[in-house]
């Protein structure tokens, strides 16, 4: 009796033992949970310069911890700055339900924000995020998106400062950007501003369609000691079309992007584009963790980068700018 006794009290004690191991195995068993990041970029899916955006972005994030496929799913669309592309494909990333979008420009912010005023956002290379509306203040956003700053309007000035360093013989600048929006507007503004103290006359141009620009190009070229500045948030058939412009009419031309000039422009001064995609990882790190999107302040650029395209500087007849040369974080031959 006493012997069964023992042996009952031997098999409870060792059934409880094994128990007590099963919340533990099956917690070790469970798999890591997966997050999703909607993505809706800017530019063409094939475009180089967003593959680079977004790689920064996806190798920031697999540095934090994330790793697509494993602990995160990313789905990504691409709308080639068309609004009504960038809705509907706003519609699509909502509809998956992730738990947070990441957002390239003001139309792909402004396309999210149209479908959802909860599910958070993280933006890059947007120019007034405030302007735009996305969110309330800059140190406290406030709703649903905060993110990165590509510049503030007052920065378009040092672009004609530029241009007259570069190519002193200039004293008629002509400025392409888009007057449908604000950016365009504000951009412009600044340099008609700056441009009495260099000694230029600004003439806008708009960048309506490709037949427009090359006939106001064409036109703004017959007279002489002319340069261009190609303003931001241009489409990239845009840029390609004022790069082969300014070439053709051996106009000197400052972009406000390094990959601008390494298609075959002049001068550029600007932020580091992939650097903001990086930084856009990190905010998207908090947010899965926890962090609310109106307790993180929009941040501005804290890397610029001014690149000299020297072979072109060539083709222009334009000799090397000591001062320029000696302020560039690259020169490309």
């Amino acid at each position: 009796m006493q012997f069964g006794r023992l042996r009952r009290r031997e098999f409870i004690s060792l059934l409880s033992g094994a128990a007590a191991g099963w919340p533990l195995a099956a917690h070790a068993q469970q798999p890591e949970r997966m997050r999703r990041i909607g993505v809706l970029m800017n530019l063409a899916a094939d475009d180089p310069q967003g593959q680079a955006r977004l790689a920064g972005f996806q190798q920031t994030l697999q540095q934090l911890g994330w790793n697509d496929g494993r602990n995160v799913g990313i789905d990504i669309r691409w709308h080639e700055n068309d609004a009504d592309r960038a809705r509907r494909y706003a519609h699509e990333l909502v509809a998956l339900a992730p738990d947070i979008f990441l957002a390239d420009a003001s139309v792909s912010v402004a396309a999210l924000q149209h479908v959802t005023r909860t599910l958070p956002i993280v933006f890059a290379n947007v120019a007034d995020p405030v302007g735009a509306g996305f969110v309330d203040s800059l140190s406290r956003p406030s709703g649903n998106a905060t993110g990165f700053m590509v510049f503030e309007y007052g920065f378009s000035g040092k672009w004609l400062e530029l241009l007259k360093q570069i190519a002193p013989q200039v004293t008629r600048a002509a400025v392409i950007r888009d007057p449908a929006i604000s950016v365009g507007t504000a951009q412009f503004g600044v340099i008609q501003a700056v441009a009495p103290a260099l000694g230029v006359e600004v003439i806008p141009i708009g960048v309506r369609d490709s037949g427009e620009i090359e006939r106001a190009v064409e036109a703004f070229a017959r007279s002489a000691n002319g340069g261009l500045i190609g303003a931001a948030y241009l489409p990239a058939v845009t840029r390609d079309l004022i790069i082969t412009l300014a070439a053709r009419h051996k106009l000197p031309a400052v972009y406000p992007f390094r990959y601008m000039v390494a298609a075959g422009g002049l001068v550029s001064y600007g932020p580091d584009l992939i650097d903001e995609f990086q930084r856009a990882a990190g905010y998207v790190d908090r947010i899965l963790k926890g962090a609310k999107p109106a307790d993180l302040p929009v941040q501005a650029p804290t890397k610029y980068e001014l690149v000299v395209n020297l072979k072109t500087a060539k083709a222009l007849g334009l000799e090397r700018p000591a001062s320029v040369l000696a302020r560039a974080d690259e020169a490309l031959e």
